[in-house]
């Protein structure tokens, strides 16, 4: 995986970008992996059990042990997990005061 690989969840719409790579890991959205955005459509299932959180449009996610992280640039119900963690709302830095 290298940055702006493109990934699309199987199991709701959701679509990442991703933003810093982790070596071999596998990016999950509802407990399914993703696959590459330009793969044939299949059959969409669900999200497994507690892990239809959602992802938000524009908004990155991190998993902190791997260092990854992905931009969401279509949202959907499905949580983005890696290794069965899910990832985490990346905070903003604080902009720097101008005093």
């Amino acid at each position: 995986m290298k940055p702006g690989t493109k990934l699309r969840s199987t199991v709701c719409d959701t679509s990442v970008v991703v933003v810093r790579p982790a070596g071999e890991v596998v990016v999950e959205c509802g407990g399914q992996p993703m696959i590459d955005a330009a793969a044939p459509a299949e059959g969409v299932g669900q999200p497994a059990a507690g892990l239809s959180d959602g992802t938000q449009v524009g908004k990155r996610y991190e998993d902190q042990d791997t260092g990854l992280e992905v931009l969401c640039v279509k949202a959907g119900v499905g949580t983005l997990t890696v290794g069965g963690r899910p990832l985490t709302l990346k905070s903003a830095k604080p902009l720097p005061s101008s005093d």
